[in-house]
């Protein structure tokens, strides 16, 4: 994860400690850890939005540049029959103001998430 992301991600008071090395994303649902590294380590409350895959997340952005959430994404599967990454794009506007590096938790483009939340909602 570049510092860069987390940098732009935690709160004005903690910008200057995140330093210039990369993290790790903890990806367990229910621990309160979002960013750490040997020298740091940053929870929930350190970061200004919630992370998608974090049980206590409201609301639970999968689009962060396109404020688009799951239940947007969901509801595009079920309401309007998109199955893929480009019907849910045209309906919901996901990826149309792509910063990923500095609006997304994960650093990268959240196409590869939408395309998870697609998956599991045909599924259902």
């Amino acid at each position: 994860m570049p510092s860069e992301t987390v940098k732009h991600l935690t709160k004005t008071q903690l910008f200057n400690a995140v330093g210039s090395s990369s993290y790790n994303l903890c990806m367990s649902e229910d621990c309160d850890v979002i960013y750490f590294n040997d020298d740091n380590t940053y929870y929930s409350a350190d970061i200004i939005v919630p992370v998608w895959f974090k049980t206590d997340a409201n609301p639970k952005y999968i689009c962060y540049c396109s404020k688009v959430t799951k239940e947007e994404i969901e509801q595009a599967v079920f309401m309007y029959d998109a199955k893929t990454i480009k019907d849910v794009v045209k309906i919901t506007g996901a990826m149309k103001n792509a910063d990923c590096i500095h609006n997304n938790p994960t650093g990268k483009c959240c196409s590869e998430f939408i395309k998870q939340v697609i998956e599991q909602s045909l599924t259902k």
